[in-house]
């Protein structure tokens, strides 16, 4: 089903598949992102679902700016590898800029940084070789 252009079962699965990344990786993890952003496991225990519900809403608006990108750019058949590329340059460009540029400025740690942008890394791969595959 496509809207102006955008696969809307692809972006609902790239969500999904995205948020599932997000949680291995972070689960993994865990420990690393937690030192990084200096609180123990204990000042994280009990917070609400409200930043799960932003990431999932987060990752809609990703993946259908994905498959807009790839309905306006890609010419014939969208391979993987195009995927991967796209996803790759869209990251570079604006997710690990600006939030190098905020961590920075929030006096955060470059751990922090480079842990929270693999993980974008991962995501943006992920839905677009989804969003791709619709």
């Amino acid at each position: 089903m496509n809207i102006a252009g955008i696969n809307l079962v692809g972006v609902l699965l790239g969500a999904i598949a995205g948020f599932a990344f997000g949680a291995i990786y972070y689960t993994l993890l865990g420990k690393h992102w937690l030192d990084a952003i200096g609180k123990s496991e204990q000042d994280i225990k009990g917070r609400s679902a409200g930043p799960f519900v932003t990431s999932f809403v987060s990752l809609l608006v990703m993946g259908a700016v994905l498959s807009g990108h790839f309905a306006q750019h890609a010419s014939g058949d969208l391979n993987w590898l195009h995927a991967i590329e796209s996803a790759t340059v869209l990251w570079l460009g604006f997710i690990v800029t600006s939030m190098a540029t905020n961590n920075a400025f929030q006096g955060a740690k470059a751990k922090l940084t480079v842990l929270d942008s693999a993980h974008w890394l991962g995501v943006l791969v992920v839905q677009a070789l989804i969003v791709a595959r619709f």
